[in-house]
């Protein structure tokens, strides 16, 4: 449990199955895109302890900003229920941005969508659920210890 109370699933409770690895590296930041504080809080600690640096963006309209302003991360984590701009219209934002669409995405969402949804609508992503396998998280980063989940 992180110092803030939140709980992030460890290797006992993750699921298995196949995943692509997007490939997280120490010279390109995360971008994490999470409204809800205590889980950015977590889950960007957590990622840091891993030697990852984190870059966050409260929804998807301050994440357009500050990729549209120069950061380049190795893989995004997104949200999909933020005010402002949600998930769904900043993926359709990002796909739209030739200077954005090919940075990798990792939904994480606690919605009730099936995979399938999401990838109508987002294309092939990897999907993790709230709240976060930690190792399924590190293994699509490919800083894994475990297997992948590709489960919404």
């Amino acid at each position: 449990m992180s110092r803030n109370g939140l709980h992030i699933l460890g290797p006992d409770n993750v699921s298995g199955g196949e995943t692509e690895d997007v490939g997280a590296t120490r010279s390109a930041p995360v971008l994490l895109v999470e409204d809800d504080a205590a889980i950015a809080g977590s889950l960007g600690e957590a990622l840091r302890e891993e030697g990852l640096e984190v870059a966050t963006a409260l929804n998807g309209r301050e994440a357009l900003q500050v990729l549209r302003g120069g950061l380049r991360p190795s893989v995004i984590l997104l949200d999909l229920m933020m005010p402002v701009m949600d998930g769904w219209d900043f993926r359709h934002e990002q796909l739209r941005d030739p200077a954005l669409r090919d940075i990798p995405v990792v939904v994480v969402t606690a919605t009730g969508f099936s995979p399938d949804t999401i990838r109508a609508q987002f294309g092939n992503v990897d999907l993790l659920p709230k709240p976060v396998p930690f190792t399924d998280l590190l293994a699509l980063l490919g800083r894994g210890r475990g297997a992948g989940s590709s489960a919404a």
